[in-house]
């Protein structure tokens, strides 16, 4: 019989629903870990976690099958003790939740016998599974090559993290922040790259000249700003016609603890207070819009910003005199 402890852990294990709404879907059929997020919707880091866990503790079995592994409730060597806690909840357990992954599973099980391809399975949800090789870094990294970029200003660039994946499709990158401490940080990441200079200063007086600039990046800075409209108009004066500016920064939120902690001086932005900000300093907005909400509470939601200074209008050509 189990001590205080082991029992203890095993009554923690089984307390979470998500585990438990694993379980009886496994007890039901086996499956790979796209099936089950397939069927759940749940995140694949979130179920292989899980996974992890009730496989460690011997209710769950895995198999190998060429390149899958496939999951199961291990009925056959399940700890006594859990097998008759997990029969009492097996039997005594009625939600909504489990009726639909139980109708979710028998399409995907069908999908199977059918010979569908993994893409076929996820078709339609693609960007929640795994695949090798297949992540937003690497993605990113691969769609920076279409990238052809001037001279570019990263405003409190931090440690160059962002700066890092831009400034091989840069002709320069210019790395600035208010804080020697995170610039040598930078300088250690980049300092190996010809092309990356690094300057000290304030978002809300840029030590540069106009036009020095064919394209500057916001990324999330905004919401340390003593005054945005400032540091919106800065970017703007150091654009040179036809230059580019992106950023991303939050959506207004309540979060109060979430500001502190991060050393926000603003609780985010509504899209349309920051795209007038954009547009009183001549620029041409070509998105400032929610474009992302995180998945973890409390929900975040971040705005990303495309605008750009118009080209310098051609200069007229002088008329022809007409002939007499």
């Amino acid at each position: 019989m189990p001590d205080l402890s082991a029992t203890t852990e095993l009554l923690r294990l089984l307390g979470d629903p998500t585990r438990v709404r694993l379980l009886a879907l496994l007890g039901r059929e086996e499956l790979t870990v796209a099936e089950i997020t397939d069927v759940t919707q749940l995140a694949q880091s979130r179920v292989s976690t899980h996974l992890g866990k009730l496989r460690e503790a011997g209710l769950v079995k895995d198999r190998r099958d060429g390149a899958s592994s496939f999951y199961a409730l291990n009925r056959g060597a399940m700890p006594e003790e859990a097998r008759r806690v997990w029969a009492l909840l097996e039997q005594t357990t009625e939600d909504p939740l489990i009726e639909q992954d139980r109708e979710r599973v028998r399409e995907v099980v069908r999908a199977r016998a059918g010979g569908a391809s993994w893409a076929d399975s996820v078709a339609g949800r693609m960007e929640r599974h795994y695949s090798p090789g297949r992540t937003w870094e690497a993605s990113l990294r691969g769609l920076l090559g279409l990238l052809s970029l001037g001279d570019v200003l990263d405003v409190a660039s931090g440690d160059g993290a962002l700066a890092e994946l831009v400034a091989p499709r840069c002709r320069t990158m210019t790395c600035l922040d208010a804080s020697e401490t995170v610039l040598e940080a930078a300088r250690g990441r980049l300092g190996h790259l010809d092309n990356v200079r690094f300057a000290r200063g304030d978002m809300h007086e840029l030590p540069f000249e106009e036009a020095s600039f064919d394209q500057v990046m916001l990324m999330n800075c905004l919401t340390f700003a003593r005054s945005p409209a400032r540091a919106i108009a800065e970017a703007a004066r150091v654009l040179r016609p036809g230059g580019a500016l992106a950023g991303v920064t939050l959506k207004t939120h309540r979060h109060e603890v979430a500001a502190a902690t991060y050393s926000h001086v603003r609780f985010g932005f509504d899209p349309r207070e920051l795209r007038a900000m954009l547009e009183a300093e001549g620029l041409v907005v070509d998105a400032c819009d929610v474009t992302s909400r995180e998945k973890r509470p409390p929900h975040f939601e971040a705005i990303s910003i495309h605008a750009r200074r118009p080209a310098a209008p051609a200069p007229k050509k002088p008329r022809r005199r007409a002939e007499s």
